[in-house]
This record gives C-alpha cells, structure tokens and sequence, in this order.
C-alpha cells in the first residue's frame, strides 16, 4: 500500500484527492493546505489527517508519496523537500516557472532514484496516445509541419488579483495554457533547436499574458506553429487539438477522436486503409477505477502509483519532459522581447538570433 499525502486543496487537488482517496493499493495518511476551512471539512467526512504546515507534514508522517497542486511558484520549494526526505513526487503542471531550478529538481530526483511525474494529463488522452502511436510508425512518412493549439473561456473579462492572475505566481496563459500543446509537441518531436515570431498580449488581464501566438524549429526543418488564447469565449471549455502534416498525409487530434488520413496503406497498420480513419477517444481509453473530469485523470495517477511499485523512475512524464517544457516556454519569452526581426517602416534587420543559446538550456 502507497502511504500519500496531497498538498494543495483547490480545484486540481481536490480532484485529486478523490480519485487517489478511492485507488486500491493507495491510503491516503496526510491532506495539507493553508485553507484551515477546507481541511476541517475533509477530515470530518474523510477522517484524513490534516495539515497547514507543509515541513511539519512531512517530518510527522511517513510517507512514500506526495501530490503537489499548489500555486505554481511554490512548486519548486515544495518539491525539493519532498526528494531531500526520499519521497516519490507528482507536481502539477507547470513543473517550475524558474528554468534552473527546474533543471536541479530533474537531476536531484535522479540521483536520489525517485519515482517523478508531472500532471500532463493529455499525454494519457487516448486520442493523443493513437497519433503518437501513429507518428512512430511513420503512418504519415516524414512529419513537415504542426498545429498545436488550445483555447478557452478561463479570463472573459477583468478579474481580480489571484495567484493565477499573475505571472510571477502562476505563469499566464503560457505556462498555464501553452503548456499543454507545446508539452505533446515535445513527446511526438522531442526537443526543438529554436524559437521564433512569438507574440504574448494581454486581453483582459493586467499582469499576465491571455493569448500566445509563436513557431518552434526542430531538426530536419520541420516546423510547429503555436496559436494558444485563454480568452476565447467561442470555447465551452478548453479545447487542445493537434494537427500533424507529413509526406504521406495527415493526423488531427483532439480530446475526442483521432482522424488520419493515408495516402497509402502502411503494413504495420493493417486496421487503417488509404484515406481518411477515424478512431474515437472512447474507443481508445481503457476503464479506470474512478471517474471525475475524464478518465486521463485517474489513469495519471494510476500510471504514477504503478511506478512506485515497479520503481520505474524513467516514466512517461517524468520531470525531464517536464522541464523540457519549461525550456521551451522560457524561450518564448525571451523570444517575445526581441519583437520581429524585420521592421517593415524602415526595412532594417535585426541581428539574426543564433539557434545554438538555445541549447544551453538542454543540459543533463
């Protein structure tokens, strides 16, 4: 049994302390959040013990496990505490706003041998698992370009001062919203060499961005384009889709199914003719053991509880990928601040940016 605490109780610690409350080879010994109301309520009807000290949680408790879904500038304190006392970590995306503490928490969680994961929830969507099933098999032959976007009705309108609100604690759009297209274009690409054109305004927020528009570069000059906007209210709710062109045809993605389209059969794909096909998330997904928001959730955690037990440290969304993200998203920024590199009013060019400082940031 996973002795676990979960730290944070707003909306996403919450939801996950229901669905990890419920897992059957994990107790859940120890709630922790600096809301004494929201604590007395879940020991009431829950009978967890609770916590608002997080250090006093973790030096009275044994524990083999902790949840972080806190505001995102605690993260990284929070996560290093927990590794320096040999307990495995799952952290709520985004991983770290501080690119090299990001970079310490990946290495100081491999040198301890600890099991680590980030709540990129899309990567267990079983529409994105089916395109990256079908980019590794080269259904499509050579990937040219993508379209990673994501929009929603989170900021419609002026709103008042919160951790999210401000891009010193919670990252904005970007890390908020970006993070999610631009951490599946890691797992079906990998790294970029560089960044480009990205543009980060506002619409209704006064310290943070609402809408992020910008290109990533990788090897063999294939391109991504990233069109992200919290601010859309046309969205019922958050909308990630993927759309992926190769030599040999085409795959779109989002939450709910996954269309191909083949320009010639491939062998290893006997179930996909030339053409369009489609396959539907719900056929896609396997059963979980409980449901809130979506099955990704729980198979998340259930995917992080089963690495526990193998001690699978190297996992599918470890703090490395994460980090990974990170990168990019610290480049955007810096990207963002030179403007474009061509003024059309007097025709000058900038200096032309060098890919390579793009690399120091991908060190092990």
């Amino acid at each position: 049994m996973v002795r676990l605490a979960v730290v944070g109780l707003g909306k996403m610690g919450l939801s996950h302390f229901s669905m990890i409350n419920a897992h059957p080879e994990v107790k859940v010994v120890a709630i922790c959040d600096a809301m004494g109301y929201v604590l007395d309520v879940l020991n009431k009807y829950a009978g967890t013990p609770i916590y608002t000290d997080y250090n006093a949680m973790l030096n009275e408790v044994e524990l083999d496990a902790v949840i972080i879904a806190t505001p995102s500038l605690l993260h990284g304190k929070m996560v290093r505490s927990a590794l320096e006392k040999g307990i495995h970590v799952f952290c709520e995306k985004p991983f770290c706003l501080d690119v090299a503490e990001g970079g310490e928490l990946t290495r100081l969680a491999r040198q301890k041998g600890l099991v680590n994961q980030v709540g990129y929830h899309y990567r267990f969507v079983g529409a994105f698992q089916e395109m990256k099933r079908l980019l590794d098999l080269k259904a499509i032959g050579e990937v040219t370009h993508v379209l990673a976007e994501a929009y929603g009705p989170v900021v419609l309108k002026p709103k008042g001062s919160s951790w999210r609100s401000q891009s010193s604690q919670g990252g904005g759009c970007l890390y908020d919203y970006a993070a999610h297209p631009i951490n599946l274009l890691n797992w079906f690409l990998g790294a970029p060499i560089g960044v480009g054109g990205t543009v980060v305004h506002k619409i209704h927020s006064k310290n943070t961005d609402d809408k992020v528009f910008g290109t990533l570069f990788f090897e063999n000059e294939v391109t991504a384009q990233v069109s992200v906007n919290w601010s859309d209210e046309s969205c019922r709710k958050m909308s990630t889709k993927m759309t992926v062109w190769g030599s040999q045809g085409r795959i779109f993605a989002d939450r709910q199914e996954c269309q191909a389209y083949l320009r010639e059969p491939v062998a290893a794909l006997p179930d996909y003719s030339s053409g369009w096909n489609v396959r539907y998330t719900t056929d896609l997904t396997k059963e979980v053991w409980f449901y809130l928001r979506g099955e990704e959730y729980s198979a998340q955690l259930d995917y992080f509880v089963g690495c526990i037990k193998n001690q699978a440290v190297d996992n599918l969304n470890s703090f490395e990928s994460a980090w990974m993200t990170d990168q990019v998203i610290s480049m955007m920024i810096e990207d963002a601040k030179l403007g474009p590199s061509v003024k059309i009013g007097n025709h000058a060019l900038a200096a032309p940016k060098k890919n390579n400082r793009f690399f120091t940031f991908f060190t092990r």
